[in-house]
């Protein structure tokens, strides 16, 4: 039976909350303070991305760094900049460790690296990073090979090219550069994966043979009372406020021949849909792996759903792929 909460309750219960999570924050440099040693950490079910084991479940960055895509309510974006501090950014990593998220999927919005390298060299976290350029991807690519060489040379884990760019690439007639981005990437040594909204950008990537190691591709269904209706689809992408994924059944199939590994984003249509659900549907879709946007408060719970879920009769028609 779902709990009826008043507001007194809801005080208690989140004043009980913040003492769970003052115990898991920073002490100071090189240790958390009261989280889980490591052989007493929850563990996710795991992935690979090359030689890179990941968890199931990742960390979404776009929380931490306040970009809800919350539709036309512009007051959330205030109140997640005030909620999410620099010292709350740590816990909520902390506490995505301690539950066996391994890695954190961000752009290098502003003073992002920095609190990244704050968190790692000075904070003792270990939290793997796979990041997306923000770099204008124009002929050349002179500001991004920029970008990638500072990630790179700052311990990233994996780059991908943002969905963003590679959505406008595809767009204008030019998904040639993302694979020259992809490219320069790997000749650094290091993972790289492709980001989309629009599913012709791994369409063309197929096409074109990019040796992407992975895909990050928006999925979820439009089953909810902002979705889509049929007489807004009218392309594979076209920006309206309240849906991410505009073909999702289209995206499912395609998918099933895809032999690269999965990141699915978006999968709760930035909170429309339940975790539960989005997490079903998307695993059932096909992806190897859930990218969630989580406040501090959410990721107990989404852990469990996810080990829950992986563990029960998926039917899935796509294999792993990771």
């Amino acid at each position: 039976m779902t709990k009826k909460w008043n507001r007194r309750s809801f005080v208690a219960a989140s004043a009980a909350l913040g003492g769970i999570l003052r115990t898991r924050a920073f002490a100071g440099e090189g240790e958390l303070q009261g989280a889980p040693s490591a052989a007493g950490r929850e563990e996710v079910p795991k992935g690979r991305l090359g030689h890179l084991e990941i968890s199931r479940l990742l960390l979404g960055g776009n929380l931490l760094t306040h970009y809800t895509h919350s539709r036309d309510l512009m007051y959330v974006y205030t109140l997640t900049r005030h909620y999410n501090t620099r010292e709350k950014i740590f816990e909520t990593m902390a506490l995505a460790e301690a539950h066996g998220i391994n890695a954190l999927v961000i752009h290098t919005a502003a003073g992002v690296m920095d609190m990244l390298r704050e968190y790692r060299h000075k904070r003792g976290g270990k939290i793997r990073w796979i990041i997306c350029p923000t770099a204008v991807m124009e002929p050349g690519l002179k500001e991004f090979k920029e970008q990638v060489a500072m990630l790179l040379d700052e311990g990233t884990d994996a780059v991908y090219i943002w969905g963003v760019r590679a959505d406008d690439l595809v767009a204008r007639g030019n998904p040639e550069l993302i694979a020259e981005a992809v490219t320069v990437v790997k000749d650094k040594g290091a993972l790289c994966g492709v980001g989309a909204h629009d599913l012709r950008v791994i369409q063309e990537c197929e096409r074109l043979k990019v040796p992407a190691d992975f895909y990050i591709k928006t999925l979820h269904h439009h089953s909810y009372p902002t979705g889509p209706k049929p007489e807004d689809i009218t392309t594979p992408y076209k920006e309206i406020p309240g849906y991410w994924c505009s073909h999702p059944k289209e995206t499912i199939e395609f998918m099933e021949q895809v032999e690269k590994p999965w990141i699915a984003f978006k999968v709760m249509a930035a909170g429309a849909i339940p975790p539960a659900n989005a997490f079903r549907y998307a695993i059932r879709g096909g992806a190897d792996f859930i990218l969630a946007g989580m406040f501090d408060f959410e990721i107990a719970e989404d852990v469990r759903l996810i080990k829950e879920i992986l563990a029960s009769d998926l039917k899935r028609s796509r294999p792993w792929r990771a």
